[in-house]
Parts: structure tokens; sequence; C-alpha cells
């Protein structure tokens, strides 16, 4: 899958060659009305040369994101984003709301055009680790924009290709970037994706359906999430996730991670770190 060329085809045109010449491998492109186009690369964010942008250039991103009718996929984008060939564009603006309840967006103020990425052969020396013996529940941890998503990606990939059988939660449709019915990134031979729905839901139907004995998933943000955890360790099951902390330390200091080591639910972490502009891959165990 070529994520960033499908995110050439999103952005309003005058940017298109700009970021063609100056902007390989981007992370992030982010539109806000009034202001120039911006990238995310190696962590920076940049503006491009060009006009302020028009909330119209924004509404023609997401008529391509939702195929012309942006009303239809008004349940996604009430979460705050939508979902397209494996992108995942945030979204800001004026929020509609009816008794209380989020209903979308009046009008839009900025997106942001996240962009996955392979990368394959990061965490070879991590995974010879992880792989002997019996699986360990793990966390992959980062600041936010660290690489967690690619890593998990990677991780995933290889142990389905190692034998084990993986089930991926794939809540907002940016590990697999499943199209159609096939995913746009290799996820390895023995895997399979539950795309676009909660965390809860998707466990529950990769449990009873497809006897997996890994579940992964993205982003361990909510105390619901950890009533899913909770649920997949009783079942025996292994589980591989992601959460935002630069280290154990961080981790503990945050209240709902604190209960994820208070009651041992993950006993090691994959620390990403950025060292001279690489990221760097340290396996560690996770403190009760």
């Amino acid at each position: 899958m070529d994520a960033y060329e499908s995110a050439l085809r999103l952005i309003p045109p005058r940017y298109i060659d700009i970021c063609r010449r100056s902007c390989a491998g981007a992370e992030e492109f982010r539109l806000r009305v009034g202001q120039g186009m911006t990238a995310l690369c190696a962590g920076r964010e940049r503006r491009l040369p060009g006009d302020p942008l028009r909330e119209e250039e924004l509404l023609r991103v997401l008529e391509k994101a939702t195929g012309a009718s942006v009303h239809s996929a008004a349940a996604e984008m009430a979460r705050g984003f939508v979902s397209w060939q494996g992108l995942r564009i945030g979204l800001c603006g004026v929020a509609v709301e009816h008794d209380g309840a989020f209903r979308g967006f009046r009008s839009y103020s900025s997106l942001s055009i996240r962009i996955p990425h392979e990368a394959r052969g990061a965490c070879d020396g991590i995974f010879r680790t992880m792989r002997d013996g019996s699986f360990v529940n793990t966390l992959i941890l980062s600041p936010p924009g660290g690489g967690k998503t690619t890593a998990l990606r990677e991780l995933i990939r290889l142990f389905a290709n190692s034998g084990r059988r993986v089930g991926v939660v794939d809540e907002r449709g940016e590990i697999a970037a499943v199209c159609g019915a096939r995913p746009g990134f290799d996820l390895g031979q023995a895997c399979d994706v539950m795309s676009l729905c909660g965390k809860r839901e998707g466990a529950m139907m990769l449990l009873r359906g497809m006897n997996e004995q890994i579940l992964a998933m993205d982003e361990i943000t909510q105390p619901e999430d950890l009533a899913v955890i909770r649920e997949i360790v009783g079942c025996g099951v292994g589980i591989l996730a992601t959460a935002h902390a630069a280290g154990a330390v961080e981790l503990r200091q945050r209240p709902l991670y604190a209960s994820l080591l208070d009651e041992q639910l993950f006993t090691r972490a994959v620390l990403i770190r950025q060292t001279g502009g690489e990221r760097r891959y340290e396996l560690c165990a996770l403190p009760a």
C-alpha cells in the first residue's frame, strides 16, 4: 500500500507537486482554514508555500474521503475522524449537539491527514526475544506521534508469520488499512482483522468466532478499554497494545495506566526512543 500517494490524492491539487518535491515520508498533512497547509516530517511541523486554505478546500477533501457523501459518514465523523484507504482524517470545527450528544459539525476549521507507514525489519531484534516461550502481554510505549502504530503493525506481522493466530481490532482502520475485503498492509499469514468497530465489540467477535491466540489493538486511552482487556486476559488470550507514555515511570503517573500495572494486565513493554532522528526499540519489564 502506498499511503503517501493516497494522501496526495486527498489534498488540494495546488499542493501536490510541492509535497512530492519536499515532503516525501511525511507523517501527517494538516489543513487549517486561513493558514497554509503544513506537513509533519520527522516529528516537526513545517508550513508549505501557498495561499491560505479556504473551508471549501477542506470540504472537498471530506467529499473525496466519504465518496461524495459526507452525510452518510456522520456516525464515523461523530467520533472526530473519518477513515479512507487506511488514512485517518481527524476533524475540527463548529460542533452540533442534540440533547447533549455530539451529532457532527456545522463547519470545519482544520483537518489532519495521518499517513501510516511500514517499518520492515525495525522490530526484528526485539522480536527474537519476544517469540521465545509463552507470549507475555505487551504494551508499546512512546509519546504521541512516536511510531507506536507502525511498531504494532510490524509486530503483528512477525507474530502472525511465526505461527501464532493474531486477531486485530482495528478501531479506526489505521492498522490494517482494509480496502474492500483486503488489508492494505501485510499483517502476516495468520492474521484476522475486525475493522472500524469498537474495541469491545471487535475483541468479543474475534474471541468467540476466530479462536485467536493474541489480540492486538491500538491506543488504550479509556476506562472502558480496561474492561475489555480484563475480559481478554480472563479468556487466556495474549494482548499486544499501545499507550501514550515515554516510559514506565510516566505510565505509573497516570491513573488509567497505573491500574494496568497494579493488576499486572501487562508485564512487558516495547519502548520507542528517538535518537539522532532514528527510532530505537527497547524491550523491558513493567514493574507491578
